[in-house]
């Protein structure tokens, strides 16, 4: 399926999928490749590369960016490129993807997955490990670190849901069920 983008050129249509940590967005990224065939990118494997590349660990380079706005603006510049481009991936998986398919008027569906903490902090924890109260308290500790740099370096709000052309409750979903809902929205 192609879409024009604003430019009248032929490009993939892409679908960007966000939501909090723990929120499911993997889960789905993998059942939408399996089901349609398509390629994906992780916002967060461009993080983990760029750390990578400067010989840093993944909490060192994540503070780093608190400290140096450009460091993130170059990430987000790179993940906006692959959504651009012709023969990238046709799903991007990325927290700010939605806003920044909007900002750019990039033509395709934006999907939201929306879980309450508490599942979050659980899904997490089976993940991950560790006390449920202490990931708990990482998840919103991470969560209010990233919305307030997400604000002070582009104006934006994870909590603001107008760029999403679908919102999904995810909380008594199974995953094949919010498949189905993405899948419906697809063909909209």
């Amino acid at each position: 399926m192609l879409l024009a983008d604003t430019n009248g050129n032929d490009s993939m249509t892409k679908i960007t999928v966000s939501g909090h940590p723990g929120s499911g967005t993997t889960t789905l990224v993998n059942l939408l490749e399996k089901e349609l065939g398509w390629r994906s990118i992780n916002g967060g494997m461009i993080f983990r590369n760029a750390a990578k590349k400067n010989n840093m660990s993944l909490v060192d380079y994540a503070e780093l960016c608190l400290i140096d706005d450009k460091i993130d603006r170059e990430l987000d510049d790179e993940l906006i490129v692959i959504m651009k481009s012709i023969n990238g991936p046709q799903i991007i998986e990325s927290r700010l993807a939605g806003h920044w398919a909007k900002n750019n008027e990039i033509p395709c569906k934006r999907i939201w997955l929306n879980v309450n903490e508490d599942i979050r902090a659980q899904r997490v924890q089976k993940r991950e490990g560790g006390e449920l109260a202490q990931v708990l308290f990482s998840i919103k500790q991470r969560i209010e670190k990233d919305n307030n740099r997400f604000k002070k370096f582009y104006n934006l709000s994870l909590d603001d849901m107008s760029p999403y052309s679908l919102t999904i409750d995810c909380n008594h979903k199974t995953p094949e069920e919010i498949l189905k809902e993405v899948l419906r929205h697809l063909q909209e």
